[in-house]
């Protein structure tokens, strides 16, 4: 029944995605963060969902008549450039056999971070956008975090063969989301929505934990700090962390707790042991090849063996930061990170710009929100190897739509002390109707 309501839904989206091309982002957005057809158990695992969407979507996107143009900045010429620099360390991978697919995959997924770039820039867009986010992880959340309180946690997953299927990329994933989650409810009228919110963050917070993930555990501290410091209702966040304090220190167990203390006594632990290892490995490999580094799946036990300082402890990244050191090279690394810090640069201009202007407190509220996710990937990420995730690809795009429409309108100001007013749009609507009031 399951797959049989997944594929519905999907058939009855697909000619939208032709002549509306930004419903077809937010339907791959929800493809490619839920994956809802991996939910089931039937036929509908198999199917090529991101394609059944991308495509008409494509298509759209070329016989649309509504304006369609990328906003160059240096962040989207970088978003390109990445790519481009991953085809020029393939050809070098030691790892022949899955380089080019990582790399079409990489591909495909910044081809789609161009197209929303190119329709998703209204407010509406970028708020069903983000919509789509939030009930796309906070999906899991939701049952994690009731699955925690029921005794569980550590079995959590994300969906199969996805980023995020492991409890702790999935735990670094909801934590991203959480602070996506409070910019709803800031910028929600009805009050059932706005405390629906508040149950949704507060049973992904406790799914966050019950992960056992110490990588989330140090991202949502450092995104919960953010979180406060930005929000404009601080009261309330204190409140509820101080309600998350005992809860978590009564339902988590002892073996929680345990391995929550290891990270103090990182030493003794083999699991941290072994991140250690696979970043002297990234270290050890860089220095025979600077610039063209390992190519992607360059993590292999053959590569282990010869750069590596135990060869005979295999491990995966577990890290943003090595992982492109050590399959991007250098100048990958150096890309990667100026993606994130302009992005940065981009919501503390737009957080400059709309400080004071009612009309333009949404969007504040977006950018603050979308620092405290970066904020999360970038701590969390330092133990979790989701360097090529499109979640962050993503938020670094609504930042560069957003910073343009805020700009433009500070631009179009008629005379001083009078502004181009944008009038206030049914914003929870935007969603289930699926389509632009724009």
């Amino acid at each position: 029944m399951r797959d049989i309501l997944v594929t519905a839904i999907l058939v009855g989206l697909i000619p939208r995605c032709f002549t509306r091309p930004h419903v077809g982002v937010l339907t791959w957005s929800w493809v490619g963060y839920m994956n809802p057809h991996r939910l089931g158990w039937g036929f509908a695992v198999s199917l090529p969902a991101a394609q059944m969407v991308a495509l008409p979507t494509l298509l759209g996107l070329v016989f649309s008549k509504e304006p369609k143009k990328v906003p160059w900045t240096p962040v989207t010429v970088l978003l390109g450039l990445f790519v481009l620099w991953g085809a020029v360390t393939s050809p070098f991978g030691v790892n022949p056999d899955e380089v080019w697919g990582e790399w079409q995959q990489l591909a495909k997924m910044q081809l789609m971070v161009f197209v929303t770039l190119m329709v998703m820039g209204t407010r509406e867009r970028l708020h069903a956008l983000v919509w789509i986010i939030v009930i796309s992880i906070g999906f899991f959340g939701l049952k994690g975090g009731l699955f925690t309180l029921g005794g569980g946690g550590q079995g959590l997953m994300g969906p199969r063969g996805s980023f995020i299927s492991g409890n702790t990329t999935l735990g670094l994933a909801m934590t991203m989301t959480l602070p996506l989650m409070w910019y709803l409810r800031l910028q929600t009228r009805k009050q059932w929505i706005r405390l629906s919110l508040l149950g949704a963050m507060g049973l992904t917070a406790l799914a966050i934990l019950g992960s056992h993930s110490r990588g989330a555990l140090l991202a949502i501290a450092a995104a919960g700090f953010f979180l406060w410091l930005k929000s404009r209702n601080k009261a309330v966040l204190a409140m509820l962390a101080l309600l998350m304090l005992p809860v978590t220190l009564v339902m988590m167990p002892q073996e929680w707790r345990d391995r929550m203390a290891s990270i103090g006594d990182y030493q003794n632990d083999k699991s941290s042991m072994g991140r250690i290892n696979a970043w002297g490995f990234a270290l050890n490999a860089i220095k025979d090849r600077p610039i063209v580094g390992l190519g992607f799946q360059g993590f292999t036990p053959e590569a282990f063996h010869r750069w590596a300082p135990d060869p005979t402890d295999w491990h995966d990244a577990h890290s943003i930061y090595f992982e492109i050191l050590g399959e991007q090279g250098i100048p990958g690394l150096l890309i990667f990170l100026s993606i994130l810090w302009l992005s940065w640069r981009n919501a503390g201009v737009v957080l400059r710009l709309a400080r004071g202007d009612p009309d333009w407190l949404w969007a504040s509220d977006m950018a603050a929100m979308i620092q405290v996710s970066l904020v999360a990937y970038m701590v969390g990420g330092t133990f979790l190897g989701l360097g090529y995730w499109d979640m962050p690809y993503t938020l670094a795009a609504i930042l560069v739509l957003l910073r343009k429409l805020v700009e433009q309108a500070k631009v179009t100001q008629v005379a001083p002390g009078q502004r181009r007013r944008v009038p206030p749009a049914p914003l929870e609507r935007a969603v289930p109707a699926l389509h632009n009031r724009a």
